[in-house]
């Protein structure tokens, strides 16, 4: 195991993480996109631009240049899974989050289109669309006040982070072998 520092929104430190991946286990068979940030919850008209362009910025434009690098990589060994976070908030949309809705909306559609570009070479890509989780994340965005999260979830609990993990292994494993441009919610219900 390595642990490397990556800021996806610097597409050198990137290259090098993946670079550095390859160099230590001579492969990258799969690859997990899962760096995020959400937006302080505001009605459209009052997002300020900086805020818009950073939410897109490491969101969406972070997970392109990952996936530039990691597909390249898998194109010259003939194999991988890349597997993009997207969220429940990319197939419906969210009072005050619009910035973060769009770019997860946004990175279902980047999921979708690479999967076509890629499945005749063996390489497959999917997306994982968290509902509300048990994460650092989610006490910001409720202010600390988790139970207005809960009672958004139709199975009453906040999910947790191995059961995202579980389903993102699932799609890299031998068992996902036939999902490719699949969007898979993984959230208790809450994107019914």
């Amino acid at each position: 195991m390595i642990v490397i520092r990556c800021d996806v929104s610097v597409p050198e430190d990137v290259e090098a993480a993946v670079a550095r991946t390859v160099d230590r286990f001579g492969r990258l068979d799969c690859a997990f996109n899962n760096a995020g940030v959400e937006n302080k919850a505001a009605p459209v008209h009052e997002i300020a631009l900086d805020e818009w362009d950073r939410i897109l910025d490491i969101n969406l434009r972070g997970t392109f240049v990952c996936m530039k690098h990691e597909i390249a990589q898998m194109l010259r060994q003939g194999s991988g899974v890349v597997v993009n976070t997207s969220s429940g908030a990319g197939i419906r949309g969210v009072a005050g989050g619009a910035s973060y809705a769009a770019s997860k909306h946004a990175l279902i559609g980047l999921t979708k289109s690479a999967a076509l570009d890629y499945a005749k070479a063996n390489i497959r890509v999917n997306a994982v669309l968290p509902g509300n989780i048990e994460t650092p994340m989610m006490d910001r965005f409720t202010g600390g006040d988790i139970q207005k999260a809960i009672d958004l979830e139709p199975v009453g609990r906040l999910g947790k982070p191995e059961e995202i993990a579980e389903a993102v292994l699932w799609m890299c494993s031998d068992l996902g072998a036939f999902v490719t441009g699949a969007s898979i919610s993984v959230d208790g219900g809450w994107s019914l």
